[in-house]
Parts: structure tokens; sequence; C-alpha cells
């Protein structure tokens, strides 16, 4: 009798953890990928590495994982930056440029690392922009990174004249596009970045002061916080983590589009950020559900194009079921929901 007692108690505080929906949500759409295409969770190994819709997935999702996850520490601190997108065109367009080069793929203007440091550079610079306006100027984030959202494409563009570069350097493809260990070598250089960012919030106290920042900026400076170092520190590292989504983005393609390169991806990042169940108020941030984010993103994506639904409506579609997911997320409309059905007669049938 004990157990039976304690059961739904205990599935109500499972469902009550901020990772629980988006979680399931997740789990959803991977059944709705298989139901509809039988070989979706068939992985198989073919030319020397694994292939499959899952690893597709996973490849194509280490972008907006990287971005999402600089989006969620900039959103710790109370902060938005939209201009992620043009970041990732300029580093995809000054890496491009470097690398320059001929069509017999082996030749590049300068050496392939002094163009993935010289993207990263200019990435952090972007980054830093952002956070010297915010911290130091005192503008508003949102006005602030609709600045360099608006130049930065300009900026890209005017790096690569207008034109989409075509890289034809072999090694510079490795990045978004190679394979180590059978998987796609972009998942190492995420789970790099996730380790990393990681260990320094749970380890350190950097993630709590990144709350401190988040919920009371006053308090956190009174109590011997360097809010200002630390929010320029998120733009600086959101930024970064922008210049290497560009990489992979570029090296994927195998060229630089400053115009359409990371269109949209803010918003995308924006989306898998709060999805996670990171506060647009600051404070609370969670990384491992800002990459379910992320995975809930591509796989919806994913699921939208395999099931040939209207590419009018893809938009659409993933506005409803954000918009789902962040309701069954909030605590308010959950309780609001039990206490209808807690009604008296609310089951009855006039």
């Amino acid at each position: 009798m004990l157990e039976e007692r304690n059961t739904p108690s205990f599935a109500s505080a499972l469902l009550r953890h901020r990772l629980a929906w988006p979680v399931i949500t997740l789990l959803l759409l991977l059944a709705v990928n298989t139901a509809f295409n039988a070989s979706f969770l068939h992985i198989e190994w073919r030319d020397g590495h694994l292939y499959g819709s899952l690893i597709d997935i996973l490849n194509r999702a280490a972008p907006l994982v990287l971005v999402s996850l600089g989006m969620t520490m900039v959103i710790a601190t109370r902060g938005i930056d939209i201009s992620v997108g043009a970041v990732v065109a300029i580093a995809a367009a000054v890496a491009a440029w470097m690398i320059g080069g001929s069509v017999s793929g082996t030749e590049s203007r300068f050496p392939l690392p002094v163009a993935i440091l010289g993207a990263l550079g200019v990435a952090l610079l972007c980054g830093l922009w952002n956070g010297v306006l915010v911290a130091r100027v005192g503008m508003q984030p949102i006005i602030a990174t609709l600045i360099l959202m608006v130049a930065g494409r300009g900026i890209a563009q005017l790096i690569t004249d207008g034109q989409i570069i075509t890289i034809y350097y072999t090694p510079y493809f490795f990045i978004g596009g190679g394979y180590l260990a059978g998987l796609p070598f972009s998942l190492f250089i995420v789970a790099a970045v996730f380790a990393v960012l990681y260990l320094a919030v749970t380890r350190t106290a950097l993630g709590l002061f990144v709350q401190a920042v988040g919920i009371n900026p006053t308090a956190a400076r009174v109590a011997g916080v360097q809010a200002g170092r630390l929010t320029v520190a998120a733009y600086v590292f959101c930024g970064v983590c922008a210049g290497i989504a560009g990489l992979l983005i570029s090296s994927n393609v195998k060229s630089a589009d400053g115009n359409n390169a990371g269109q949209l991806l803010e918003l995308d990042a924006i989306l898998a950020v709060t999805l996670g169940g990171t506060a647009l108020t600051g404070g609370r941030f969670s990384l491992v559900g800002s990459v379910i984010g992320a995975l809930i993103i591509q796989t919806l994506t994913y699921a939208i194009y395999s099931l040939g639904v209207p590419p009018e409506v893809n938009l659409v579609v993933k506005a409803v079921v954000v918009f789902i997911v962040m309701l069954l997320q909030s605590p308010e409309f959950r309780a609001q929901i039990g206490a209808i059905a807690r009604r008296p007669g609310a089951g009855a049938v006039s």
C-alpha cells in the first residue's frame, strides 16, 4: 500500500522537473518520426562511419546547440543576443576569405589554423562589442545586439563582396563534414564546448555568480560580484560560440553566404533555450535543457520535411509545437488545468 501511495507522488514530482516536458516532447517527436519512417532509428556503418537519420539530426543540430549554449549564458545574465546569426555569417565569411585558394583544393591563402583563429577572433570582437554596449554603455541588450544584427549582415557581405564564396580547400571540410571514430567531428566540438562550460558553471563559483547577476544585478554588485565583467564575458562567449557555428556551417556546405548564413538562427537559439527551461528574466538556466531544446527544434524540422509538410506552413507548425511545450512547462497553466479538472461535476455529462 505504501508503494501505491508513493508512486503517484513520485510521478508527479518527476513531471514537475523543468526538463521533464522537453524530454517528453523530444521522445514524442522521435516516436512520430519512427511511426512514419520505419528506418528512422536504423543506424548502419557505411563508408567508414555511422550513417542514419539520428546521426544526421545530431550533425545538423551541432551549430544550433553551440549558439544555444552561448545564448543560455547571455539570457542567464538578463540579456539577449539577436546578432548571433549575423556573427555566424561574419565568421564564415572571414574564414572563407582567409582560406581563398584555388579549385585544386590544395592551396589556401593563409594556413588553416590561422584562418580558424582569425574567424574566431572576429567573432570574439563581435561579442565584446555587444558586451561593452550592454554592460559599459548601458544600452538595452535587444537594442545593442540589434545594431550588430543589422550591420553584421552588411559586414559579412562586404567581406564576400556580395557573392557566395565557394571554398575548395579540402582540409577545411573536415570541421563540419568530417568523421572521427565513426561519428561526425562536429559532435566532438560541441561536446568539448559543453564539457568546458558545464564544468565551469558547476565546479566553480561561475554558475552562482551568473545566477546572482541574473536575479538581481544590484545585489550581486553589492555582494562583490563583478557584474559588468561577467556580462561582457557572457556576450564574448556567445560570440565565440556563434563563430564556431559559422565554421561548422561553412565547412559543411563548402561555402560562405553573407546574406543567408545563420538566417533566423538567433530565433531558433532563443526558442531552444526557453524550451530547455531557462528563464528569460535571468538567473535560472539549464545547459542540458538548452541542448535538449536544440535537439527538439532540429528533430521537429526533420519531421516537418520528412512528412512532406508544405514549406509555407513550416514555421507555423514549429510555432504551434513550441507554444504547446511552453504551456506545459508553465506551473501556472498546469495549476489552472488541475483546478478545472478538480471542480465538482467537471467530468459529468449533461
